[in-house]
């Protein structure tokens, strides 16, 4: 790696990233308790999360051409101070706390975390040299790994808040903290960071590679596979039907989600070759196939007679490490397959649907919990997977880009 400016830039976006990852998992996890305690129904607190996924579908695909125009420091810092609005709009009284008001919070907060994400993603792809894949495999994993362990630690801090200061201490803390890395923010981020050298035009919002469409296709249906009954579903039948408390509740998912980064963050070596070469859409494939197996193989184990809770926690140790290894490959292969001048526009139209997919899994997780429990929910996701290993077939077989462009061309 070269140009240490370059990498403390990036670091600074790192770090940016990470502080927004804490607050974006706390929220989750307190407006999902905190509105399950109020009596809501699982739909209902689907419903909450509704701006949050339509503003990320949409921020993922006009923030790609923004931050190719203006630059990833300022679609960066929108991201951190819309995050700090939406915390702040929440500490109202309990008796404003409409569902109007926390969807609009929530769409504040699909906006700011996809802005993060969109930068934070397509500022590694400047960094690394085109011919050198297993070292951006590398760079990738470990970034996507860390980010996915620390909102682990934000579901534990949603819970935990949840408990010592109440909703509305909860997000005035965090609104407080995070305003202050928005404000370091702001003073050294640099100001050209990613910034196309040829202004994209409007139409090419839209990847047109094909390599890219099919990536996103089996994006969309992963991500909708693992929300079907992660997001609503479990936190709510881990509650209701198991007893456990708020601290348990957050707790174990914080844990699992934890875990989970950290194998997205040593991908590389689980998937190490002989040859030291980068993961095709040959494995993108296999590990596909692989998740399907385990997540029908839950679902099947949750009909014996088997305890609910040991299977639940076996279940999502091995869900966990085979959905963390299809992420990350995914992670991996989006920023490859992205061409290094404008970068944001490739990376932003593969986030759209990805949260596309968590859109409609967060809202399946409520509707088919209410229709047939936590059984019905992995069932559906079981069917997504099956989409996803299908459409899989159609990426590429080779681990060049489709956009290949030397360290000194992006660096431009």
């Amino acid at each position: 790696m070269k140009k240490s400016p370059a990498i403390r830039q990036y670091a600074i976006v790192t770090g940016n990233y990470w502080a927004f990852t804490l607050t974006d998992g706390a929220l989750r996890m307190l407006v999902v308790l905190h509105f399950h305690q109020l009596g809501y129904s699982p739909l209902q607190i689907a419903a909450l999360f509704l701006f949050y996924e339509i503003f990320g579908i949409v921020t993922n695909l006009f923030g790609g051409y923004l931050g190719a125009r203006i630059g990833l420091n300022r679609t960066m810092n929108i991201g951190l101070a819309l995050q700090v609005a939406a915390l702040a709009l929440l500490a109202v009284p309990n008796h404003w706390l409409s569902v109007p008001l926390v969807m609009g919070a929530q769409a504040l907060s699909g906006i700011a975390k996809d802005l993060n994400k969109m930068s934070a993603k397509s500022a590694i792809k400047l960094l690394v040299p085109g011919d050198q894949q297993g070292t951006l495999f590398k760079w990738i994993a470990l970034l996507t790994g860390s980010k996915n362990a620390l909102k682990g630690v934000g579901f534990f801090l949603g819970g935990a808040l949840l408990a010592l200061l109440s909703f509305k201490g909860a997000v005035l803390a965090m609104a407080a903290a995070l305003a202050l890395v928005w404000l370091a923010s702001v003073i050294t981020l640099k100001h050209d960071l990613g910034k196309a050298k040829n202004k994209p035009k409007f139409k090419e919002l839209f990847s047109k590679s094909r390599a890219i469409n099919i990536l996103s296709a089996a994006r969309l249906f992963l991500f909708g596979a693992r929300d079907i009954w992660f997001v609503i579903a479990l936190p709510v039948f881990l509650s209701s039907q198991l007893g456990w408390s708020f601290w348990w509740v957050g707790g174990f998912l914080a844990s699992w989600v934890i875990g989970y980064g950290l194998v997205q963050s040593i991908a590389p070596l689980i998937l190490r070759s002989k040859t030291q070469a980068a993961p095709t859409g040959r494995a993108a494939l296999l590990w596909a196939v692989i998740l399907t197996l385990v997540t029908a193989s839950l679902a099947l184990a949750l009909s014996t007679n088997l305890s609910v809770a040991l299977v639940l926690i076996t279940g999502l140790i091995l869900f966990g490490i085979a959905f963390a290894i299809n992420s990350s490959l995914h992670s991996y292969l989006i920023v490859s397959y992205a061409k290094g001048d404008g970068v944001s526009l490739d990376v932003g139209f593969y986030y759209m649907a990805n949260a596309c997919g968590r859109l409609v899994g967060t809202l399946l997780s409520g509707y088919l919990y209410q229709q047939g429990g936590l059984s019905l929910c992995l069932w559906g996701s079981v069917i997504f997977l099956l989409l996803v290993a299908i459409i899989s077939i159609g990426l590429p077989g080779s681990n060049t880009p489709t956009h290949s462009l030397t360290n000194t061309q992006q660096a431009d």
